[in-house]
């Protein structure tokens, strides 16, 4: 099974080696038809301390690395 990869926009980077990245997601809703906007937050592990708040990562899934890390940023995109 291939490893999910999402694209979102780093909102925290206070933890040592942690950043916090918001991931959006749009779909339609069923009934009303209209496309709603949907976030979440992923803690992701950024081993060299190197993204700061606004920046665009892709995270890519991994074995967990602590209890709610359980991504690691792939590159800046």
């Amino acid at each position: 099974m291939p490893k999910r990869i999402l694209r979102g926009t780093v909102v925290s980077d206070k933890g040592d080696k942690t950043i916090v990245v918001k991931v959006e997601r749009q779909f339609l809703h069923p009934l009303l038809k209209k496309t709603i906007r949907r976030s979440k937050r992923y803690a992701a592990h950024d081993e060299n301390n190197a993204h700061k708040v606004g920046d665009k990562v892709r995270i890519i899934e991994c074995p967990p690395k602590s209890k709610t890390k359980t991504w690691e940023v792939v590159t800046a995109s």
